[in-house]
């Protein structure tokens, strides 16, 4: 038992627990006003036996950092390509509670919905908390597209399957393109909305850019 939830041992038992929550996730948008929007990453450490969790919480939309927490555990799952949740969200949950207060949306490094079973990071995450999540990964895990304009804000549907799993979001002119999913309670077109309102002249957004260097702090 970590922080309240129990987590699996084995990659069958953690498969599972992905096809049991997933109907859980929802599609559609439930936010509140968003003031406070928190960026999620995570580091290991120590020849990776510890995981560094960290949560930066910027203001929106102006992104001016109001609080940071950092979490630190020793790593119990290993390393498995549609797992990594089992491995990183027992300190992402400890870093979270770290927190004065809730965020309004969490805004993962990693995936979300776009996942072979439809259930990354972003979605373990905001059904474990009830916040509304969008996974904002680097490379793409699965699905097809097609060409994708040059200029920031442009974007287009990441198929798998016959079903639409995410976005291709174009964050700088001529740079390589984020892979931006569903998490929890936000649509796919207000997911895109956020994470372009979070970018500004980088390609990561802004609130990666800060859990990301706050992860890596030795």
């Amino acid at each position: 038992m970590i922080g309240g939830y129990e987590w699996p041992t084995t990659t069958s038992e953690a498969r599972a627990i992905q096809d049991r929550l997933r109907d859980q996730v929802v599609r559609r948008d439930e936010l509140i006003q968003v003031r406070r929007v928190a960026g999620l990453d995570v580091g290991f450490p120590e020849g990776g036996t510890e995981t560094r969790a960290a949560v930066a919480v910027l203001s929106f939309p102006d992104l001016q950092l109001m609080e940071s927490s950092l979490a630190r555990r020793r790593t119990v799952f290993p390393y498995v390509p549609g797992l990594l949740s089992f491995r990183e969200a027992p300190a992402l949950l400890e870093a979270l509670a770290g927190l004065s207060e809730p965020p309004h949306l969490l805004l993962c490094d990693g995936q979300g919905y776009a996942h072979p079973r439809r259930f990354g990071l972003a979605c373990h995450l905001g059904v474990l908390t009830g916040l509304p999540s969008i996974g904002v990964a680097k490379s793409r895990l699965i699905g097809e597209h097609g060409p994708l304009g040059p200029e920031k804000g442009d974007w287009m549907p990441l198929w798998h399957q016959g079903e639409i799993i995410g976005a291709l979001v174009r964050t700088r002119r001529n740079v390589q393109p984020l892979y931006v999913s569903v998490g929890h309670k936000i649509s796919l077109e207000t997911a895109v909305r956020y994470v372009l309102a979070c970018t500004t002249r980088f390609r990561l957004p802004e609130t990666t850019r800060w859990a990301h260097r706050l992860a890596s702090l030795e």
